[in-house]
């Protein structure tokens, strides 16, 4: 598919090609994808489509992402509290809060994270021995970096990400590729459903941001999630105190899924 046009603004067809962090960006295509999805590099995370329930532990991470997205602390450190207590090892717990550095800026994720060093100092002195947890191995640089970046990009859209606001600020287009999703995206500490929740109740908590939060609904989809457990997710940050981070998310999954029904 050719490039979007100004003209195109507003289309059901430019709704269709909401992607990622830049969405709704006049000019942001997709292309039919030609990616053999094994050629993308990251955890082997692309979760087979189920009607479960999501587990405790997956449901703990969107009240810690949705904490961490605003700067509640004190909701923050009971979230951490709760998800460390669900089964979130203490890695899986620093690479939620790193990745959020990507949609809601260094000042929260660094705030976030120190947050977690002082929960993690009460659980000690508590007797309570967390489960360190594996760390991600050494990525790719240099030229495989940039391959593996957009092999992630294309497989998690489901297609390639192409357009005039990528030729109007190539430099977005390039920090997307090699740092978001290659950097971020290889990152084995955490598989890539998991980082999609995190991301939509990151993005539900967050104003403005309406149509990221669309697109990831859509992405997390792509990555094996379903309607219903986001809207259990959404039930949770609900049940948790984010209550219109939670009417957020259940809007935004009716709204894709109506946009599929009608084409």
């Amino acid at each position: 598919m050719s490039s979007t046009s100004p003209a195109d603004d507003g289309t059901a067809t430019r709704r269709e090609l909401l992607t990622l962090l830049v969405a709704a960006a006049p000019g942001v295509a997709l292309g039919q994808a030609r990616t053999d999805p094994s050629s993308a590099s990251g955890p082997s995370c692309m979760t087979t489509p189920s009607t479960n329930a999501l587990t405790d532990r997956q449901l703990a991470i969107g009240p810690i992402a949705a904490a961490c997205a605003v700067g509640d602390m004190p909701r923050l450190a009971a979230a951490l509290d709760q998800g460390l207590n669900a089964g979130l090892t203490v890695s899986e717990t620093k690479e939620v809060l790193v990745q959020l550095y990507a949609y809601a800026g260094f000042p929260r994720s660094l705030n976030a994270l120190g947050e977690l060093m002082g929960v993690l100092d009460k659980r000690r002195a508590r007797g309570v021995q967390d489960t360190a947890g594996k760390e991600s191995g050494p990525g790719p640089t240099g030229a495989a970096l940039l391959a593996a970046g957009t092999a992630n990009q294309t497989k998690l859209a489901g297609a390639p990400v192409r357009g005039a606001l990528f030729d109007f600020a190539p430099t977005i287009d390039q920090f997307l590729k090699t740092h978001l999703f290659g950097d971020i995206f290889v990152r084995d500490a955490l598989d890539w459903g998991s980082r999609e929740l995190a991301t939509v109740a990151a993005l539900s908590a967050m104003v403005g941001v309406e149509s990221q939060l669309l697109a990831h609904v859509r992405i997390s989809l792509n990555v094996g999630l379903t309607a219903d457990q986001l809207r259990q997710l959404a039930g949770e940050l609900k049940h948790r105190g984010h209550a219109e981070a939670g009417e957020s998310l259940f809007s935004a999954v009716d709204k894709h899924l109506k946009a599929l029904k009608s084409g």
